[in-house]
């Protein structure tokens, strides 16, 4: 049994590659390379009648391939929805709890060991990314591509912000999310940052634990919880797949997805720009009269306010509507003289 914890798909793709095919079961908690190569490398093991298993590529500790894959089977999966990144967790629940700025609170992880120097991944959403890729792929049967889903990180998102989603009833989080559409089966997926209402369950999921929502047609909503990352949650994952592979006589195959080419993928996407959502704006007046032309434009909503908010900044919570719609809206309202200065998707 070989156990992989190099990251990346490069050189770890090679010694996976090379360890199947000379016989040796294979445990990793390479996100990066299952996302990207997973169908591919169970099918090999499978040829080969030995196993490929990555418990720990997603949530850390937190039990969720195995459970996805054993004990939800009966379940058609209609979504899957969560906080899968546990040092963008982290700063957003400081600069919500502590009102730090996200480079202040961003520093802190770093100081603790939560985020690299190089938080490119996690701060830009690709690590939740490569995540949600990972369920999707297992949960719906077809390999979903990370360079396919729509990924905005939480670098843009600033205090005022977070407190425009306090005074709304909610907080700011990083939501990666899948959801297959029952009339065309077709899956949308997406990784941002969300305003989340008080009354989800993910709302509570603070500091660096996960919290990943699975909806099936048979159970409802299950949640998952428990710490994303750290060197003992993520060593608990490996040993315990590594113990599998010792129990299993032969190729453990009840793991697999079909593969596909990025542009088969493609065609079975919605489009993210189509699919209906509420939206958070914020946006900056050159006077105040502006807000007239607001209410021309959006049929109904709900302005937010915070302290010491300037007269010339206005936020507000926008009715059901398309990205694409939004854009449109968004482009008329520049072209008056009033600014955009964040767009953020409200879950729903």
């Amino acid at each position: 049994i070989v156990v992989e914890t190099i990251g990346g798909a490069k050189v770890a793709l090679d010694f996976t590659r090379r360890a199947l095919a000379a016989g040796k079961s294979v445990v990793t908690s390479n996100k990066e390379l299952v996302a990207e190569h997973g169908c591919e490398l169970l099918k090999l093991a499978q040829e080969k009648g030995v196993s490929y298993l990555f418990e720990a590529s997603v949530g850390g500790g937190i039990p969720i391939i195995r459970p996805l894959n054993q004990c939800l089977a009966a379940n058609e999966i209609e979504e899957i929805c969560g906080i899968l990144n546990g040092t963008t967790n982290f700063i957003l629940t400081k600069m919500s709890r502590e009102r730090m700025s996200f480079s202040q609170a961003l520093q802190m992880a770093q100081q603790l060991g939560y985020a690299e120097a190089d938080p490119t991944a996690d701060v830009q959403g690709l690590d939740a990314c490569r995540k949600i890729c990972i369920l999707a792929s297992l949960a719906f049967g077809n390999q979903l591509y990370p360079q396919l889903v729509h990924c905005q990180g939480i670098t843009e998102v600033s205090c005022e912000d977070v407190e425009y989603a306090r005074s709304w009833g909610g907080v700011i989080k990083l939501i990666a999310r899948a959801h297959r559409d029952p009339d065309t089966q077709r899956l949308s997926a997406l990784v941002a940052p969300m305003l989340v209402p008080h009354d989800s369950q993910l709302s509570t999921v603070d500091d660096v634990f996960n919290g990943i929502l699975v909806d099936g047609d048979a159970t409802g909503q299950v949640l998952f919880y428990g710490k994303g990352a750290g060197k003992l949650p993520t060593a608990s994952a490996v040993i315990s797949d590594v113990i599998d592979c010792a129990k299993a006589s032969g190729t453990i195959d009840t793991l697999f997805w079909q593969a596909g080419s990025i542009d088969e993928c493609n065609r079975q996407l919605l489009d993210w720009q189509q699919i209906p959502a509420r939206f958070y704006l914020r946006l900056r007046l050159s006077n105040p009269q502006q807000l007239a032309y607001i209410s021309l434009l959006f049929d109904e909503y709900k302005l937010l306010s915070r302290p010491d908010q300037p007269k010339t900044e206005v936020a507000l919570i926008t009715s059901t509507m398309t990205r694409r719609c939004l854009q449109e809206n968004l482009a008329q309202l520049q072209a008056e003289g009033i600014i955009p200065l964040n767009t953020l998707f409200v879950l729903q």
